[in-house]
């Protein structure tokens, strides 16, 4: 047993060396700061006319997004009482590395110019995003793969993410700014099908008796898990949002979200589980779930009652997916969802899209005036019907998933 923990400490230096004087190498050869963020000559093929208006270093949500992906994720993977402190710190070495290494492969799709790759502030808030969907996938098989195969993990899913966005985003034009589908649906459907492909009867049995070693610890890192959620993620949810307006929506609307989401659990919890209070970690689960259904739809609501109605819902969701869905999972389809995934993010992610299709389809000139063109570029100027843009919206979800379940069986 020593000599097989050496050799696996010995695989995952090496193999971090490799990735890190790999990504050296590839930003050496591609990667330039982009002149809308950095001073000096500005190349005559790019339009530096907003140079000092590189929206990602305007406001706090660009740090408030490094925040929420290190802090809030790492305290949501932290709660095992036997892998608790390993899995934060893996946490973090997954998220040093697939920012490097989303901000090339997204370079390549998005900000590829002339051969080189310009990096910029929105380039790192993407990067970001990509990183959150891997992060996501790693909760459904946290305490079942070693570290070596967490990189290997992260290197796959960002290329498959990056390739999943362009497609909807850009080829498309898909209106997700929060990212209901590309990162917490795309995350949650990926990790699934890895524990799929990984299910293994005898020795998942006895990782789901070390699983229910938790105690006091889960609900420790629960409660500042929680906090940092309230705090960060409606600047997470809302930074692609350039415009103010735009960006407000989406702010307040994932607040009222939240605070519904919240209010459910206190419903529901009690009558499933028979106690008196939730636990913090349920707290904490109807949270993400409020938050997650928001990723679409944030910036489309114009009353603050839908993002309450949408919260409510998605904060029934979570418990009920724990009481029923979670069993179904393990027994019928044999995959192992150690941080419940599915219920925060997969439904969630699902119903957050089906939303924002029925509000594509509500949106008109005269509810929205002039923030139709910021919410739908396309739809504002004629190029567009609500019909069309509604259609593109939903077949972006089978999309999703589909490249999800087949990327995450790859990856398996």
């Amino acid at each position: 047993m020593p000599e097989h923990t050496a050799a696996w400490r010995l695989r995952l230096s090496g193999l971090c060396f490799l990735f890190q004087i790999l990504n050296i190498l590839l930003f050496a050869v591609f990667a330039r700061y982009s002149p809308e963020s950095s001073p000096g000559r500005c190349p005559p093929q790019l339009d530096c006319s907003q140079r000092n208006q590189d929206p990602g270093f305007q406001q706090p949500r660009f740090q408030d997004v490094h925040t929420q992906v290190l802090l809030s994720f790492g305290l949501l993977v932290a709660f095992l009482g036997r892998y608790g402190p390993g899995s934060a710190a893996i946490n973090i070495l997954i998220v040093a590395f697939a920012i490097q290494w989303a901000v090339l492969v997204q370079g390549f799709f998005n900000f590829f110019l002339n051969g080189k790759i310009y990096v910029g502030a929105q380039s790192m808030v993407s990067a970001d995003f990509c990183t959150a969907a891997v992060l996501i996938s790693t909760g459904a098989v946290l305490g079942r793969v070693n570290p070596v195969q967490m990189l290997l993990l992260a290197l796959l899913e960002v290329t498959v993410c990056t390739l999943n966005e362009y497609i909807l985003l850009s080829l498309m034009g898909v209106s997700d700014s929060g990212r209901s589908l590309t990162v917490h649906t795309f995350g949650a459907y990926f990790g699934l099908m890895v524990s799929r492909v990984l299910y293994q009867p005898h020795k998942d049995k006895r990782k789901r008796e070390e699983w229910q070693d938790t105690g006091l610890q889960a609900d420790v890192f629960a409660v500042v898990g929680t906090i940092y959620l309230w705090i960060f993620w409606p600047s997470f949810a809302s930074t692609t949002s350039v415009h103010d307006t735009a960006e407000n929506w989406a702010v307040l609307n994932t607040y009222f979200s939240l605070v519904a989401s919240t209010v459910a659990t206190f419903i529901l919890s009690p009558v499933l589980y028979e106690e008196s209070t939730p636990r913090m970690v349920q707290i904490q689960d109807a949270t993400l779930a409020g938050m997650a259904v928001m990723g679409m739809a944030g910036e489309m609501l114009v009353t603050p009652f839908g993002a309450l109605i949408a919260g409510f819902l998605a904060g029934l969701i979570s418990p009920l997916g724990f009481r029923f869905f979670t069993p179904v999972l393990r027994s019928r389809l044999k995959i192992q969802d150690t941080c419940g995934v599915h219920n925060i993010h997969g439904l969630p992610g699902i119903l957050g899209a089906l939303l924002g299709t029925l509000l594509t389809l509500l949106a008109t000139a005269d509810t929205y005036g002039d923030r139709l063109e910021l919410v739908f570029p396309l739809m504002a100027p004629g190029s567009r019907t609500v019909t069309d843009q509604a259609l593109i919206q939903l077949s972006a979800l089978p999309l999703t998933l589909l490249l999800a379940v087949l990327g995450g069986c790859l990856t398996g």
